[in-house]
């Protein structure tokens, strides 16, 4: 089977540059993480905490694809291979328009990926990327930084309301609150770039890199609303459940699940630079040399 494009062309970046990159940055250990008494991290102890007493998700981490851990029953299953709909018998619940096109997408072997335009990725996808993401937490705003395509969303924590849909420009990264329903954090975002149901095919790549949830195409409009839950489980593992409700690209709502690992040997980000100086599409001939 081919390689997706979007993977090749990744695989070929990382095998040209892994030496220079992965020596960037110095280690730095991070302080304070418990330790067992054979003297190794103790990665099952409590989540810590911050000093208003809520779980702290400040720190680097990255997608997790080991064992699932024990929890509550009936959970939305995980997100397996880039898509979205793996964990469903029978696949994410299309429009009819919406599944043309993700099957067209996926036939394209992720052509129009966003991640491959050098574009900002859809909310799903950061969370599924190999690349690792960095939270930091304040009372009043989270940030959320992700190395790949160097997404950068904000959750505002500070009582304002979610926009009425439509009512502010719509945005790659949509526009996100955010509160505290006991231990998890609620994110609520809306207003985002999405797939426009009555132009599926649209001249400009930008535009073709509109509304992309998953690596397999699979597509959201400009009225999905996205629900994420953030749960720390323990000191290692972070729990992204997310549901998308989106009556144009969808029939019902549904969720999934994504989980991170807390990153400790000392590593940072690095800079993603793709959107200067980028010549994939001219290379490959998608614009004028």
């Amino acid at each position: 089977m081919k390689r997706l494009l979007t993977a090749a062309v990744f695989a070929a970046i990382i095998a040209a540059l892994s030496p220079s990159l992965f020596a960037q940055w110095p280690f730095h250990p991070q302080p304070g993480v418990p330790k067992g008494p054979d003297g190794k991290p103790n990665l099952n102890a409590p989540a810590p905490r911050t000093a208003d007493g809520k779980p702290d998700f400040s720190g680097v981490w990255i997608r997790y694809d080991g064992p699932e851990p024990n929890g509550p029953p009936n959970r939305p299953p995980l997100v397996k291979g880039g898509n979205a709909g793996a964990g469903f018998k029978d696949g994410l619940p299309f429009q009819p328009w919406a599944a043309a096109l993700q099957k067209k997408r996926a036939a394209e072997e992720g052509l129009n990926d966003p991640d491959g335009l050098c574009l900002p990725q859809g909310p799903l996808q950061y969370h599924i990327d190999p690349q690792p993401i960095k939270i930091i937490q304040t009372p009043k705003q989270i940030i959320y930084i992700s190395e790949s395509n160097y997404g950068l969303r904000t959750f505002y924590m500070d009582e304002r309301s979610l926009p009425p849909q439509g009512s502010v420009t719509p945005a790659w990264h949509g526009y996100s609150v955010a509160r505290w329903d006991g231990d998890t954090l609620v994110v609520e975002s809306n207003n985002f770039h999405g797939v426009d149901p009555n132009n599926v095919a649209p001249r400009t790549l930008t535009a073709l890199g509109y509304g992309w949830l998953d690596h397999r195409g699979s597509p959201y409009t400009e009225a999905m609303k996205l629900t994420e839950r953030f749960r720390r489980l323990n000191y290692e593992l972070l729990d992204i459940e997310l549901t998308v409700d989106d009556p144009m690209a969808y029939t019902k709502p549904f969720s999934v699940r994504v989980l991170q690992r807390a990153v400790l040997d000392g590593s940072e980000l690095i800079e993603f630079i793709c959107h200067e100086n980028q010549t994939f599409l001219k290379n490959t001939g998608r614009e004028p040399r």
